[in-house]
């Protein structure tokens, strides 16, 4: 996770240290403006950007969890024509790196477009970390977000002009309870995998390992009488949580050292994780082999760069059994 901006100029060692215990400590997102439907202010009061289509623009990868969130409520919501998108395509050898930019963000010296040339862009002091997704502005020719929780939020809600009326994947009724399932699945699984993988110690490892497998067996137990994580309805909650149970047995088991079980021991959880793998367009999200390729790249991970030739990830594709529980209509 090495590299960042200091402002303004990206250095490729810099990095956010770890704590006092040796555990990973997650840089908190910079950039916070939100796109509403008529450019009224945020939900707690952010600077608000009106919501028009070929405005916005999406720089993600396929490896990154956070940026594969955006992607999935793009597809949902059916926003592919209106806010596009840019797929990293190129080796992170000064952060995600694209092939091609946009008119208003050129290519660098080597041809390829850098994101923190976007960040810099937005504000030429800026330091800290460069990381997908971020949503970009081509009128403001800026940054607006780079949160993707609130990203996902922003095209589920502020696109209604053009998107998928039909679901509402944060619905008013259900709103506390999907922030505090939210809340757990970030601080055991989402952000927890990342905490163990990078963990600098053992004891920093041991705490954040357990909390994986504390999350897990609890979400094991929430899947055995509801069907997702609301109950009968899927929201948000549950596509949040799927690009880390996705990439579990693919990466996190092995590259980050959680190796307790595999997700697939879990009855509930892969047959959960087997419905959203097979939900219509969701393939259209994924690319395994290039997640795979991408996480093993992270040479203080792996400092051999070998990409292993498993798991065998046929498992998703097999029927599931969530047909057992209700679905709301």
């Amino acid at each position: 996770m090495a590299g960042m901006l200091i402002d303004g100029v990206w250095d490729n060692d810099a990095e956010i240290p770890p704590d006092a215990r040796g555990a990973f400590v997650r840089d908190a997102s910079k950039f916070r403006n939100w796109v509403t439907a008529n450019g009224e202010p945020g939900p707690s009061g952010e600077g608000g950007l009106e919501a028009a289509p070929g405005r916005y623009h999406l720089f993600v990868s396929w490896s990154c969890p956070w940026a594969h969130r955006t992607l999935i409520m793009r597809k949902l919501k059916r926003l592919e024509d209106v806010v596009s998108v840019s797929i990293a395509d190129r080796p992170k050898t000064a952060g995600w790196t694209y092939s091609a930019g946009l008119d208003e963000l050129k290519p660098g010296a080597d041809g390829l477009f850098h994101l923190h040339q976007a960040y810099a862009a937005a504000n030429p002091a800026y330091s800290g970390k460069v990381t997908v997704p971020t949503l970009w502005d081509r009128e403001r020719k800026s940054v607006v977000n780079n949160e993707s929780s609130e990203i996902i939020r922003m095209l589920n809600g502020a696109f209604g002009a053009w998107a998928e009326p039909s679901m509402d994947y944060y619905p008013a009724d259900l709103a506390p309870g999907i922030d505090e399932i939210n809340d757990f699945v970030y601080e055991h699984l989402n952000n927890g995998v990342y905490r163990t993988g990078f963990a600098r110690s053992q004891q920093a490892y041991d705490q954040a390992v357990d909390k994986v497998f504390t999350g897990l067996d609890t979400l094991e137990e929430r899947l055995a009488d509801g069907r997702y994580l609301m109950g009968a309805r899927i929201t948000e909650a549950d596509w949040r949580a799927f690009p880390t149970l996705l990439r579990f047995d693919l990466v996190y088991y092995s590259h980050f050292k959680c190796n307790l079980r595999r997700l697939q021991d879990y009855p509930n959880l892969v047959n959960y994780l087997r419905e959203l793998y097979q939900w219509p367009g969701i393939a259209d999200t994924l690319n395994l082999d290039a997640t795979k390729a991408n996480y093993y790249s992270q040479a203080k991970v792996n400092p051999t760069g070998i990409v292993p030739k498993g798991p065998d990830m046929g498992f998703l594709d097999l029927p599931h059994d969530r047909g057992r529980l209700p679905k709301a209509a």
